[in-house]
């Protein structure tokens, strides 16, 4: 039986545990898997829509302009500011416009598509999500929103 010497040794182990090290460090660690990969891709820096030229902005409490894509929030449904009913319906929408910009700007979130891809308007129909919740049933749960039902509703 041959016998190792104690510096052959040394060399022989380090040389075995630099190579694992490497060989570990150079891999990247775990293969992603490909629901990481796609939770909450979306970011942006929302502002308010102005004017004609509209590229990544909210316009009202259940819609929004994102890369150039009009999104209408498939979930909810606001009170109008463009034509509303009355003063009251006005301010909640005011507010629901202000918070969904807000919450649109908290972080990375996801446009999920449902049954149908636009509406009768051409925009796109999308559930805005972040960490798997729904931000249109954020606005519900405050008052600021409703869940969709089909129509819209008077909100004075």
């Amino acid at each position: 039986m041959n016998d190792i010497r104690w510096p052959t040794f040394i060399a022989i182990t380090a040389a075995l545990c630099t190579a694992l090290f490497l060989a570990i460090f150079l891999s990247g660690g775990p293969a992603a898997t490909t629901a990481a990969v796609n939770i909450d891709p979306n970011r942006a820096s929302f502002g308010i829509c102005f004017g004609p030229d509209r590229v990544t902005c909210v316009v009202d409490g259940d819609t929004i302009w994102f890369e150039g894509r009009k999104i209408r929030i498939a979930d909810i449904n606001t009170p109008e500011i463009s034509n509303p009913g009355c003063a009251a319906e006005e301010r909640l929408g005011q507010q629901a416009k202000i918070r969904l910009q807000a919450l649109l700007n908290q972080g990375a979130f996801s446009l999920q598509s449902i049954d149908r891809d636009q509406d009768q308007y051409g925009r796109d129909l999308r559930i805005i999500t972040r960490d798997g919740q729904s931000l249109g049933e954020i606005l519900v749960t405050e008052g600021l929103a409703e869940r969709w039902q089909g129509t819209r509703r008077n909100w004075c």
